[in-house]
């Protein structure tokens, strides 16, 4: 039998790991929960809806489409922490109407990926009006709202 003290190194390794454990239990019990930077649109109007955002990625725009959401649901648009200010967003609903504005990008008719804003319809794209979203200098992560009343509501 060896009467000999158990290695230092172990009982630090041992105490270090208690204690991050504690640390890891404490944080469980504050219910705190990591912040998501996500770009998000909730559909609150009372139908199903199509969306498309465009955005640039410092050295071009990029138009992306399309989401569709039925009533009541949220989707992440894009995810991360946002890259820049402004963001532009397109949506129809299956009744006609639609959250536009006059910030023009290219779109298509079914699922797409498109580079550049220019020249929409030379490409072989559709030309189409989106509305602006200005999240601020700072923001971290942003929801739209669209409602019934096609006011776009942010936050």
């Amino acid at each position: 039998m060896n009467d000999s003290p158990a290695n230092p190194g172990v009982i630090l390794s041992l105490r270090f790991a208690f204690r991050l454990s504690l640390a890891a239990f404490a944080f469980a019990l504050t219910g705190a929960v990591p912040v998501l930077a996500d770009f998000r649109l909730c559909n609150n109007s009372s139908s199903r809806s199509s969306v498309a955002i465009a955005y640039t990625d410092g050295a071009t725009w990029v138009t992306e489409g399309w989401w569709n959401l039925k009533q009541g649901a949220c989707e992440t648009l894009l995810r991360g922490p946002l890259a820049a200010q402004y963001y532009y967003v397109y949506a129809m609903d299956e009744r006609g109407g639609e959250w536009k504005g006059k910030a023009y990008m290219c779109t298509r008719d079914r699922e797409f990926r498109i580079e550049g804003r220019e020249n929409c319809l030379v490409r072989g794209y559709d030309r189409t009006g989106f509305f602006e979203i200005d999240t601020g200098k700072d923001a971290r992560n942003w929801t739209v709202q669209l409602t019934d009343t096609n006011q776009p509501g942010q936050r």
